[in-house]
């Protein structure tokens, strides 16, 4: 059976680990099995029990005692061990045996995106199976410099980690009605997010950052989703199968 490994990656705070609970949870709900990997050696407690667990063979008060460093440190050779247990996480991970493995990544983007150590892990788990789910901070977007940064993050790990992406506005369940829209008018039209850019503030650097990405193409629309009340769930998992699966439903496929 197949193993799609789906990566939940967003700046510090944009809920990737109850995204991946949420998400988790969803599929339970379909009956679809899965996997949930914890790779933050930092976190003290998670919403979810993870199946695959980086604490199992390291923590970030083991790190910062054996190496001498402090909590920032820890966290950069954190995120670089993770490519010595990278086999580790793999065989776990296939003696499950499951359709779906959700990875809830570090909670500084950087710590997963800029470092070898997550290249190894993607070449290790297959990356032609991976896709990341890429969150949107939704108080960050609700700016048009705000959004404009988050879309250029979004590239940024799209051209570093080169697998597919799925982008979705995190938390849409806090954004007032006006917000919302705002946002999603933004992803489809740019023009209006490059006025009231302009708006904002006339400086030259953002206008120039908003042509590169849009001459790019890396405008696309965004999925508004909430862990809370599990909208948009439906969403990301139909985002999948249109990647891996050609629009084919894997509940019908395995069942």
């Amino acid at each position: 059976m197949r193993q799609v490994f789906v990566f939940m990656v967003g700046t510090a705070g944009s809920g990737k680990t109850y995204l991946t609970k949420a998400f988790s949870e969803w599929l339970d709900f379909k009956k679809l099995d899965n996997l949930t990997v914890n790779l933050d050696p930092g976190a003290d407690e998670l919403p979810y029990k993870p199946d695959v667990d980086v604490r199992e063979w390291f923590t970030l008060a083991d790190i910062m005692e054996k190496y001498n460093v402090g909590p920032n440190g820890a966290q950069i050779i954190g995120a670089d061990l993770i490519s010595t247990i990278a086999n580790d996480i793999k065989d776990e991970i296939e003696y499950e045996d499951a359709p779906y493995v959700l990875i809830d990544t570090p909670g500084q983007m950087e710590l997963f995106t800029l470092r070898k150590s997550s290249e190894i892990l993607l070449e290790v788990l297959g990356k032609e199976n991976s896709v990341m789910v890429y969150l949107f901070d939704p108080v960050v977007s609700k700016t048009p410099s705000g959004f404009l940064s988050l879309l250029f993050m979004s590239s940024s790990a799209v051209f570093k980690l080169n697998i597919p992406q799925i982008p979705v506005l995190s938390k849409a369940d806090v954004l007032e009605e006006g917000e919302l829209e705002r946002i999603l008018r933004w992803c489809e039209d740019p023009d209006s997010l490059y006025d009231d850019l302009m708006k904002e503030s006339e400086r030259v650097l953002s206008g120039e950052l908003f042509h590169m990405l849009r001459e790019l193409g890396l405008f696309r629309p965004l999925i508004p989703v909430s862990s809370l009340t599990g909208y948009g769930m439906d969403d990301i998992y139909d985002g999948i199968q249109e990647i891996f699966y050609g629009g084919d439903d894997l509940e019908r496929i395995i069942y």
